[in-house]
């Protein structure tokens, strides 16, 4: 128990943290450290470690007990048989850390919820999503691997129900008692059955489907909904693609983090959008009408006369809309104002001669209205 971190410190916390701030910070953690994700070595240890943590920190009573006891606390519930002058508290419970816990007729509960059905754990997997996708929504089907409970035993394991039966050393507990004489009486102490590992359950005869595993590995095809409008960094929830329960439990859920590909010429900010659009100095200068593309297709946008490179116009609704039924986003134009390098000789003639008109009325040129503001 010295090596153990403290579970705070294992999710990267402070003590006192709120619930929320736990399940943030877990499913941060799960999902960088999932084997499935991370094939790192010691990536599984870790994973196992922060659900240790989580499994503790999420439950309200084991919580407060936590906070109060640290690790002494969590090795079972306390209650001696034979000691004498103890009963009760947390004296008992720091006590049983020490000699493997779970002292006396207080494990029952645990016990029943070690023996009976548990949900599996949540997997994390990444997806790639072209911008136009996440904009205007799309299904995509994937495959996966998955354990699923097995169809012919439901997931006991056994031929039949007259094949299942009471594991007789430990009577269906799930555990055995040993005891153990200490300078301050005699204590006595759980641990998991080893004839049945804490199912309290032994098989007769084994399931022909699953071998007695309870549950079938299959390759499946799962349609996932990519809802119009979402982000990066948002999750889809696939209910009951997770890992598999145990004894019996419904499987864990699958958490798809969405991943949203750049775009060539659009740049997304929310539910707004944004793009570049060239003109030239000319049509800067007269001004021009000009087809700028947004996602729903081509919107004619008039761009004055005198416009300055980096101007922006907004184009109302035509951005991106919303998950939840709220208001669509804008798209913003911003105006690049480009200067022909290459030029014909009649082209040539006529900025020559625009060049002496400047020069015939006096007018001060920009570069001598900013050599001006120096002097």
């Amino acid at each position: 128990m010295a090596n153990k971190r403290d579970y705070y410190e294992v999710l990267g916390l402070q003590k006192g943290a709120s619930d929320a701030e736990i399940k943030k910070a877990y499913r941060t953690l799960a999902k960088k450290y999932h084997p499935d994700m991370n094939k790192d070595a010691g990536a599984e240890d870790k994973f196992k470690e922060i659900n240790e943590a989580y499994e503790v920190l999420s439950d309200p009573q084991k919580k407060s007990t936590y906070d109060q006891f640290g690790h002494a606390g969590m090795d079972g519930a306390a209650g001696f048989g034979g000691a004498g002058g103890f009963s009760g508290g947390g004296f008992e419970d720091i006590f049983g850390s020490f000699f493997g816990g779970g002292f006396g007729g207080f494990g029952g509960q645990s016990q029943a919820r070690r023996n009976g059905p548990r949900k599996g754990q949540d997997r994390f997997m990444q997806m790639k999503v072209e911008f136009m996708d996440a904009i205007f929504g799309k299904t995509e089907t994937i495959n996966l691997g998955v354990d699923e409970v097995c169809s012919e035993c439901l997931g006991t394991g056994a031929h039949s129900k007259e094949d299942i039966a009471v594991c007789p050393t430990c009577g269906g507990s799930g555990t055995v008692v040993t005891q153990q004489r200490t300078p301050f009486g005699v204590f006595q102490s759980q641990s998991v059955c080893p004839t049945c590992n804490g199912t309290g359950k032994t098989i007769k005869r084994k399931c022909s489907k699953c071998g007695g595993k309870g549950y079938e590995h299959k390759r499946v095809s799962v349609d996932v909904k990519i809802p119009a409008g979402i982000q990066s960094g948002q999750q889809l929830r696939v209910q009951g693609k997770g890992e598999r329960g145990e004894n019996g439990g419904p499987n864990g859920d699958l958490f798809i983090e969405v991943l949203v590909k750049k775009h060539d010429y659009f740049v997304r900010d929310g539910k707004n959008i944004s793009i570049s659009v060239p003109i030239s100095s000319v049509d800067a200068t007269l001004g021009c009408t000009v087809d700028v593309p947004t996602v729903y297709g081509d919107v004619e946008l008039t761009i004055p006369a005198g416009t300055q490179g980096g101007t922006k116009f907004r184009l109302k609704d035509k951005g991106v809309k919303d998950m939840r039924g709220g208001s669509t986003g804008d798209q913003y134009v911003e105006v690049q104002v480009e200067v022909n390098k290459k030029l014909s000789k009649e082209e040539k003639e006529l900025y020559k001669k625009l060049q002496d008109l400047q020069k015939k009325s006096g007018k001060e040129t920009v570069f001598e209205k900013f050599k001006k503001a120096f002097k």
